[in-house]
């Protein structure tokens, strides 16, 4: 009985032991003084409301996608941004949201992580609420937190748009025009979109050429030309400047430089969950993003002669998806030579530093100066949770991107890479 009971406490301790474990990690940050800043924003003024004889009106999106990956949420962001700024009327932007605990932090892979994230740790520019210097005229964004403000109340007077009607299958400037004659019809001054039949723009969307056809409307419009990362992803860019060795440190500083950081190449190695995920973009006959089928960008991925063969069709997506060290290092020596002036590779990746190793001394035999990756940049303890962010900014500002065709991430690179004009062969892929 002495050792059941014995066993029966071991057992019993074992939900305090991971607990400790876990607040031992460190418990997230809240990220008030950023909340603050988005509460002062000239646009949530009480004064703005009352202003004239326009009373300004707001589009919200209550459906928006919550628990998936940041490039999820940041691409239905500026596609919802944009189709309210042709539409003229002010978005509402919401947190980056991981989880609807009552709590600020909810518990993923054993540690805390914030539950919610204010966009403006993550983003700047008009789909967080900044200014539209393209488009002074156009009415800026607002907080979720301020809508409620206004259109909370009883005296808010809303309308509710369905989906239920809307061209979901047509191409992504139909759509556009549709949703915006939707929006420009409506007098109330407060908009709500019940996507609860259909998502307003969905993965298959994003997934498929059919976004294309916005391309030339959209890296025009401020969501893109205005766009920039916050200013505490920019900090931590400036942070790692004797990692990334820039010709001058002024080309990290200035976040709307067209100046690449010359003899860089960020390659996106996408790991972990895509172990089960590559082969399942194999078994459904996926294409790559949307984004990455535009026509000027060199890289094509064409599965037809193995439609017929399992086991070739699995090895040329796995080769696409998740390349071996030796297909890696294939890769960049194809890119460097076309970039001669190439010598230093940025990793993008989501797995340890450690399962890096085989591949830097693999790189490192085949003539490149050195590798650094994720797991190297120096980030204080708000930077940590919005790590990917960095990660992009910096491959933003590399002189060639290799991507990963299926992902979202890589997706929004070659996007923003291209908005600020860098050339579409600089737009590699795996």
């Amino acid at each position: 009985m002495l050792t059941l009971r014995k066993a029966l406490f071991s057992v019993s301790l074992v939900p305090v032991f991971l607990l400790l474990a876990i607040i031992c990690q460190g418990v997230p940050p809240n990220y008030d003084d950023i909340r603050t800043f988005e509460r002062r924003l000239p646009q949530h003024s009480s004064s703005v409301i009352s202003r004239g004889q326009h009373q300004p009106q707001y589009v919200r999106f209550p459906g928006h996608l919550w628990g998936y990956g940041f490039n999820n949420i940041l691409q239905e962001a500026i596609l919802m941004s944009y189709l309210a700024y042709v539409s003229n009327v002010s978005f509402v932007f919401e947190d980056y949201t991981w989880s609807h605990s009552p709590l600020p932090w909810t518990i993923y892979d054993f540690a805390l992580r914030p539950a919610r994230i204010p966009f403006n740790a993550l983003i700047s520019g008009p789909t967080a609420g900044g200014p539209m210097p393209s488009a002074s005229d156009a009415p800026r964004a607002v907080s979720a937190e301020f809508y409620m403000h206004v259109c909370g109340g009883p005296e808010g007077k809303r309308r509710v748009i369905s989906s239920v009607n809307a061209p979901n299958d047509a191409d992504g400037s139909t759509m556009i025009d549709w949703w915006a004659s939707q929006l420009k019809s409506v007098r109330e001054p407060c908009i709500e979109i019940d996507s609860s039949t259909h998502d307003v723009f969905d993965r298959f969307f994003f997934g498929n050429p059919r976004i294309l056809s916005l391309w030339d409307d959209l890296i025009a419009s401020p969501m893109l030309s205005d766009f920039a990362w916050s200013p505490l992803v920019q900090a931590a860019v400036s942070r790692n400047f004797a990692l990334l060795q820039p010709e001058s440190a002024k080309d990290l500083y200035d976040a709307h430089s067209k100046k690449s950081l010359s003899g860089l190449v960020a390659l996106h190695l996408r790991r972990g969950d895509y172990i089960r995920h590559c082969p399942n973009l194999a078994e459904w006959g996926a294409d790559y993003m949307g984004i990455n089928q535009h026509p000027v960008l060199p890289d094509r991925f064409d599965r037809s002669p193995y439609v017929n063969d399992t086991d070739a069709r699995l090895a040329y997506y796995l080769g696409h998806c998740w390349p071996s060290t030796e297909q890696v290092v294939e890769k960049l020596r194809d890119v460097r030579e076309e970039y001669p002036g190439l010598r230093r590779v940025y990793v993008l990746s989501n797995a340890g530093a450690w399962s890096l190793d085989e591949l830097k001394s693999a790189l490192e035999e085949d003539g490149w100066d050195d590798l650094v990756s994720s797991a190297d940049i120096v980030l204080d303890s708000e930077q940590k949770y919005v790590a990917m962010a960095v990660d992009m900014a910096i491959a933003e500002k590399a002189e060639v991107f290799v991507g990963n065709g299926f992902s979202s991430l890589s997706s929004n690179v070659v996007m923003l890479r291209m908005a600020k004009g860098m050339e579409g062969q600089s737009n590699r892929f795996l």
